[in-house]
């Protein structure tokens, strides 16, 4: 047995992302005197955030009303010009905001680096004497003897690859919390044991997603608009009965943000999602902006896409589900950041009155009714329809669709249809034999690039002599299975090069085995999402590894 350092807390919080310091925050607003603690798994707050982003300021106003004259990096670029285009292989057709519901509007809303207010706020945290941890990912979840989550545990450092201690080895703490608040992201790994262990998923649509890939440049200044907005949807994904969509923001400093998004329920098993955004940044409109510019850095994450009939019971003994954990994603809009915040806000405000109370490690039902009661679900409630529809029906009669659910919804307060069901990502994903290979173009190094290079981009890092932390639950599966019958999609799906089929030496080398090169990891969890089998396991690798994101 590890003898391992205890750390009391009244509230343990897991993420450093926008829903985790907002929940910090709030709760010191409420009670000073609060012991609270943030652990994140990144080197420092804000170098795995990844986001596009068109920043609604509802809640950031809330929580801290003063902010834009608070120095804060958010506020630098507002939105000025708002374009929505669908394209086509070589043709743009504008969609007049004019037939889109107000709340689709960029109006009053910012665009910047998320990973910048992150760090904003995890100093408006400190100066309220919240203790951040960052390097610290929890690796466990603690429980007492009635099945209450009491706490995490950090991840050991200084183990070896074979899984023994090394001569630095570390033990990793146990941050004990009257409450623990998990904000990991999407598809937070501790996040799909809570759902398990509680069956917190009993009563809603299994939570899908989206694979978001996004790149920073620095453009010639004669193109650059600041605050202009630009989404896309159409080509390229819908050449092969996917779809998804483009975005590019004029931020501050002469740089555009630019992204795709693939809607992780493709059937297509030859579907790269990464060469997609490749052809998609060599449509003509796009790569207008770009010629002359360079990158700078390169991302990808995924996103949350199930939308309200996705959301999980949030509150379980002991613990709260807040952010995006929860998946809070306005899907049509392609925000969640306000809406995370929002959640942490509302579970300070319930712990802090269980703590006031003397409670702890119950089950905060209040937080779960003050959910469904809020803006949160006002606002997902008028899209619930959007992805589905889009997803059963194709882009073209899908957006058309889905549309008019939202318009009704908004008018009248019902939709075309009743709130859809979804099917797991993973599951969507059909036979290879029914499907043609997809040849790609080369990239050029100017404007599209290969995915190797592009990791050099994200800056990640991992300890090499560390457990693998992409785990295979039986590692005959995807020679047996994946290969032969999916064509080996994890070699596709992942944007970062992690996954590769290479002749198996041992066995003559007639053989493929899969190869996992981890170091390359950017946590984007799509393999834990659509690998058809679910045989990929994503657990915290040791602290501080991963991509180091720059203004991201």
């Amino acid at each position: 047995m590890i003898e391992r350092e205890e750390m009391p807390y009244d509230v343990v919080i897991v993420g450093g992302g926008p829903a985790g310091l907002s929940t910090a925050i709030r709760l010191k607003q409420v009670d000073p005197e609060i012991q609270v603690c943030v652990l994140e798994k990144g080197s420092e707050v804000g170098a795995h955030i990844l986001s596009g982003a068109t920043f609604d300021p509802k809640a950031l106003d809330e929580l801290l009303p003063e902010w834009r004259e608070m120095d804060c990096p958010m506020a630098e670029t507002p939105v000025t010009d708002n374009w929505h285009w669908h394209l086509t292989r070589g043709k743009k057709f504008s969609i007049p905001h004019a037939i889109q519901p107000k709340f689709m509007s960029n109006h009053g809303n910012y665009t910047g680096s998320l990973g910048n207010l992150c760090r904003w706020l995890a100093e408006r945290a400190e100066a309220l004497e919240v203790e951040i941890f960052p390097g610290f990912p929890a690796a466990e979840i603690l429980y007492d003897d009635n099945g209450a989550v009491i706490g995490v545990q950090t991840g050991d450092m200084g183990v070896g690859r074979d899984g023994e201690p090394k001569g630095d080895f570390q033990p990793g703490m146990n941050l004990l919390g009257k409450y623990t608040v998990f904000c990991e992201g999407a598809r937070g790994h501790l996040t799909k044991r809570l759902k398990a262990k509680y069956d917190l998923e009993a009563n809603c649509e299994p939570q899908i997603y989206g694979l978001g890939m996004k790149e920073l440049w620095d453009i010639d200044p004669d193109k650059h608009v600041p605050g202009r907005v630009i989404h896309t949807q159409g080509w390229p994904l819908s050449e092969n009965d996917a779809w998804g969509g483009g975005f590019l923001y004029h931020q501050a400093n002469g740089q555009v943000s630019l992204g795709f998004v693939a809607a992780l329920d493709y059937k297509n098993p030859y579907i790269y999602p990464f060469e997609e955004f490749q052809r998609w940044k060599q449509h003509p409109e796009i790569k207008a902006i770009l010629e002359g510019g360079k990158r700078v850095a390169y991302g990808a994450r995924a996103i949350n896409e199930g939308g309200w009939q996705s959301v999980p019971q949030l509150a379980f003994p002991g613990g709260v589900l807040a952010g995006c954990s929860a998946g809070f994603v306005n899907v049509p809009r392609i925000k969640g950041s306000h809406t995370a915040m929002k959640s942490g806000m509302l579970a300070a405000e319930s712990i802090a009155a269980a703590v006031k109370a003397e409670r702890a490690h119950d089950t905060l039902q209040d937080y779960d009714d003050a959910v469904r009661s809020s803006w949160i679900a006002d606002e997902l409630k008028l899209v619930q329809n959007a992805e589905p529809l889009v997803a059963k029906w194709g882009g073209e009669m899908g957006t058309v669709l889905a549309g008019a659910d939202m318009w009704l919804r908004t008018l009248f307060g019902f939709g075309i249809t009743k709130p859809m069901k979804h099917h797991t990502d993973a599951s969507c994903l059909q036979r290879a034999d029914l499907y043609k290979p997809i040849d790609y173009p080369k990239p050029d190094g100017v404007i599209s690039f290969d995915r190797l290079t592009s990791v050099s981009y994200s800056f990640t890092n991992h300890e090499e002599e560390q457990p693998c932390h992409l785990q295979l639950k039986d590692p005959a599966i995807p020679t047996k299975v994946n290969l032969p019958v999916y064509a080996g999609p994890e070699a596709r799906y992942c944007p970062a090069g992690v996954y590769e089929f290479v002749a198996d030496e041992s066995a003559g080398g007639d053989a493929l085995k899969l190869q996992i090169n981890a170091q390359n990891c950017v946590h984007c969890k799509t393999c834990d999402i659509k690998d058809p089998t679910q045989n990929i396991e994503w657990v915290t690798p040791e602290g501080g590894g991963g991509p180091n994101y720059p203004n991201m």
